[in-house]
């Protein structure tokens, strides 16, 4: 009889865990950014919600980009499996920078999720976007400062958005993430293509072209790139993220 409960204990510890690992991760305006403590005057610590809710954390790619406000790449790093983007700097504190992050995790979804919620399943992966811009905040009684986010932006869901424009156009891009080529499955008649940043920098562009093309990207730095395909008949853009 011990044997038997003991058993059925078991089983019900491994059922309990297995329920919890269904529930993978949440979704994207649930997650989001604070300021670390440690940030200072001449150095940041940005926290990131998203690697300890999403599992297996493992997985978890951080790509960040920092930019001021004309546009101009002050840093960028692509972290996996950790919370934290650290780094020093020489901004001024009277700049207002502009903090990117997408959160790619290709093995989690939203699948338990969605089923706690009473909600229809989409298979999607996580694919989480972040955008929001840090000043030097000072208190009015005192002379110490701290970094501080302007807007508390949610995450947007990147993964629907374009799947559907993928669907709606009948192109493919891929593969995504790329290292050093992207293969587009292009349209028969003439079309421009054009590859931008996501603060719009334009990178690269290709005019009077059609059928399939193989796209040197190898010179992009790493991070989350928008490649736009149009012409009097379609006006596409599609994600894709270069390693």
């Amino acid at each position: 009889m011990k044997k038997i409960i003991l058993t059925m204990s078991i089983a019900f510890v491994i059922t309990q865990i297995i329920k919890a690992q269904v529930i993978s991760a949440v979704p994207c305006d649930i997650l989001g950014m604070s300021v670390n403590v440690g940030s200072y005057t001449n150095s940041i610590s940005i926290y990131h919600s998203g690697q300890y809710m999403t599992h297996p954390r493992e997985n978890n790619i951080f790509y960040w980009e920092y930019t001021d406000q004309q546009g101009n790449l002050l840093h960028q790093d692509t972290i996996v499996n950790d919370a934290f983007c650290n780094f020093s700097h020489n901004w001024s504190l009277t700049d207002t920078i502009n903090v990117t992050v997408h959160l790619v995790n290709d093995s989690a979804n939203l699948d338990g999720w969605y089923t706690n919620q009473g909600l229809p399943l989409n298979g999607n992966s996580i694919n989480c976007l972040f955008e929001d811009q840090l000043f030097w905040s000072t208190g009015t009684s005192t002379p110490w400062g701290s970094w501080t986010f302007i807007h508390g932006n949610p995450g947007i869901d990147v993964t629907n958005i374009n799947e559907l424009q993928i669907d709606e156009s009948k192109l493919k891009v891929y593969p995504s993430p790329s290292f050093n080529y992207l293969k587009l499955d292009g349209l028969k008649e003439d079309y421009c293509l054009q590859i931008f940043n996501i603060q719009g920098q334009l990178f690269h562009e290709m005019k009077n072209i059609n059928g399939n093309q193989k796209i040197d990207v190898s010179f992009l730095p790493s991070g989350l790139y928008f490649i736009n395909v149009n012409n009097n008949k379609v006006n596409q853009t599609i994600r894709f993220i270069k390693q």
